[in-house]
């Protein structure tokens, strides 16, 4: 907490054990750290004028912190890392009919807690970096000296950063971003490109994209900053233009018949790209060689993906194209696809056929698990070890049987004093051997967890006991939650980890309303109210789950979650028209795959 002169943090949000700490949990402490420093001058020293202009505060510290751990750690990559942890969060809320714009009107104390979420910290960092794209950083450092020199001690609006912005770079800034800050919601550009000569003519059209696909009538726009890549130089922008109005048409010169070209080179503009099956066709060469920047590949996937939520994709030319990142190398990428991934999983949840997907889940992997293996290569780096982690995570969720043997390998050694898991590997490994394991496993978890000093290590075991899949054990999962052994801040993470599976979905939701006077009394203040709202129902799919939560929720009101009630209401009959629309193709296509 960004306290001026008092900077508070969680013990796992601040302390590092050289040995027993991961290196997921040391960039999570590096990016706390900057994000709560940043609030000295975003929050501190220039104050917001009034909670609409929040954004002011959480999404410059949300930028700041990445720009931080960039410099301190750039073997992280940290920009990468942020455009599956911020972007794309962003992205997905803001598609919802639920969703709010980044300055919004608050009038009652209780809409404040519900601000503070994914629109003020992830959309309004990613605008945000979209506009110090767009000008350059050199004006971007001049505005910003402004504006912090000029509102020093005093409180600001959001049109004051605007107006510094605007006299250094000598642009529109007002007119371009107030369509991104007063507004809901982003655009989805729509594509095409016609070979003319030596010339590439794209007419680019852009409407409201909406997670539950288009609205008849609907003439929002935005005054979209666009860049413009080819194959002959991926990581530069060949063209730059500001689409100002519903479609334009750019020239560019000198591109030869095979080469592709790709929007938002570095995925830093803030929408969604649809591309002709032509130009997406053209892309995929990039994506199996990897010439492709890793920002870009994964960008192609995660629009792609988005597209087919809102039924204007096929989810199985989504599979398709994911076929494509086979040999795919980068953490950061591979993070997105396995995300990606395990929101379809949790949609065919309710189906028979989920064992399908699995099968191909561990036969994708397969290629980057015989290279990463189970030990670290001699100066290895930071991402490799969080690329381990991440696919040994997948493929023991998915019951890979080498996988399944070697964690409870690992396992019984480290429990009995012997070899200790390294600590980048022990979440995957805990949450292996448990999700496989019996009543026996889950004994000697919470001894370890028992016995441990380290709170981060708690922290670990706690997240990952939810794993299991017997009813009996998940109930002694619920019923540690809430008990003395775990802390009030802790108990909604536990809650989460138990949600992997239709039971233990259908048990937390159970455990949520027989405690909801002990759970609302203890979150009605903050926002972990919200996020038990999000992990109690988020993974139901069908209309009858998405009337229990209504009804519940009508006789049990909670104003300081109602927006996130609305959402997840919105998600569980979005995900319901999905599985509708996409099932029986899905079926026969993963049929088609395994039995191949």
């Amino acid at each position: 907490m960004e306290n001026w002169g008092l900077v508070t943090y969680r013990e796992t949000a601040l302390l590092v054990d050289p040995e027993n700490s991961s290196a997921s949990s040391k960039q999570w402490v590096a990016l706390v750290v900057g994000h709560e420093l940043a609030h000295q001058w975003f929050g501190n020293l220039v104050t917001m004028e009034w909670w609409t202009h929040l954004w002011l505060n959480e999404g410059f510290a949300s930028w700041i912190e990445y720009l931080c751990v960039d410099n301190c750690f750039p073997d992280y990559d940290i920009w990468t890392q942020f455009t599956t942890q911020d972007y794309t969060k962003a992205l997905v809320s803001d598609a919802l009919q639920s969703s709010h714009p980044i300055e919004v009107p608050v009038g009652h104390p209780d809409e404040i807690d519900e601000i503070f979420d994914l629109i003020s910290y992830c959309k309004g960092s990613s605008v945000i970096r979209m506009l110090h794209d767009f000008i350059g950083d050199e004006a971007f450092r001049k505005g910003m000296n402004a504006y912090l020199n000029e509102h020093k001690y005093k409180n600001t609006f959001t049109e004051d950063l605007w107006e510094a912005l605007g006299k250094a770079s000598g642009k529109p800034i007002e007119s371009i971003m107030s369509t991104w800050t007063k507004q809901m919601g982003f655009p989805v550009l729509t594509v095409t490109a016609e070979q003319q000569g030596t010339s590439r003519v794209l007419k680019i059209s852009q409407s409201k994209f909406n997670a539950n696909g288009p609205l008849e009538g609907d003439t929002s726009s935005w005054m979209v900053p666009i860049s413009i890549a080819t194959s002959a130089n991926p990581s530069e922008a060949v063209q730059k233009v500001v689409l100002d109005k519903q479609s334009i048409t750019v020239t560019l010169e000198n591109v030869k018949p095979d080469q592709w070209v790709k929007l938002n080179p570095g995925t830093v503009g803030f929408y969604r790209t649809h591309y002709s099956p032509e130009m997406l066709e053209a892309l995929l060469p990039g994506i199996r060689d990897q010439t492709l920047p890793p920002r870009d590949r994964l960008g192609i996937i995660t629009d792609l993906f988005a597209l087919a939520k809102a039924g204007q994709a096929s989810t199985v030319d989504v599979l398709k194209v994911i076929e494509a990142f086979k040999n795919e190398k980068n953490y950061t990428v591979w993070t997105e696809i396995t995300s990606n991934l395990d929101t379809l999983a949790s949609l065919l949840m309710a189906t028979d056929f989920g064992h399908l997907l699995q099968e191909f889940i561990k036969n994708l992997c397969s290629d980057v698990y015989e290279k990463i293996g189970w030990d670290p290569a001699e100066k290895e780096g930071h991402l490799d070890a969080m690329l381990r982690a991440l696919i040994l995570r997948v493929l023991g969720k998915n019951g890979h049987k080498d996988v399944v043997e070697e964690a409870n390998r690992r396992f019984q050694a480290h429990s009995s004093g012997g070899d200790q898991i390294s600590a980048d590997l022990r979440s995957a490994v805990y949450a292996t051997v448990l999700r496989h394991g019996d009543a026996a496993t889950f004994d000697e978890m919470l001894r370890l967890f028992k016995v441990q000093d380290l709170h981060e290590e708690k922290e670990r075991i706690m997240r990952t006991l939810g794993s299991v899949k017997d009813e009996a054990l998940i109930k002694r999962v619920l019923e540690f939650s809430i008990s003395d052994k775990v802390r009030s801040q802790d108990s909604v993470f536990v809650l989460g980890g138990a949600c992997g599976g239709k039971l233990g979905q259908e048990m937390v939701w159970k455990f949520t309303q027989e405690n909801w006077d002990l759970l609302h009394s203890r979150y009605s203040g903050g926002f972990l109210l919200s996020r038990l709202v999000s992990i109690a129902t988020g993974n139901f799919s069908s209309e009858d789950k998405a009337q229990e939560v209504e009804a519940f929720f009508n006789t049990h009101p909670a104003p300081a979650a109602e927006r996130t009630i609305q959402q997840s209401l919105e998600n569980i009959r979005l995900k319901a028209a999905w599985l509708k629309r996409d099932a029986a193709e899905i079926e026969e296509w993963l049929k088609s795959k395994v039995q191949s």
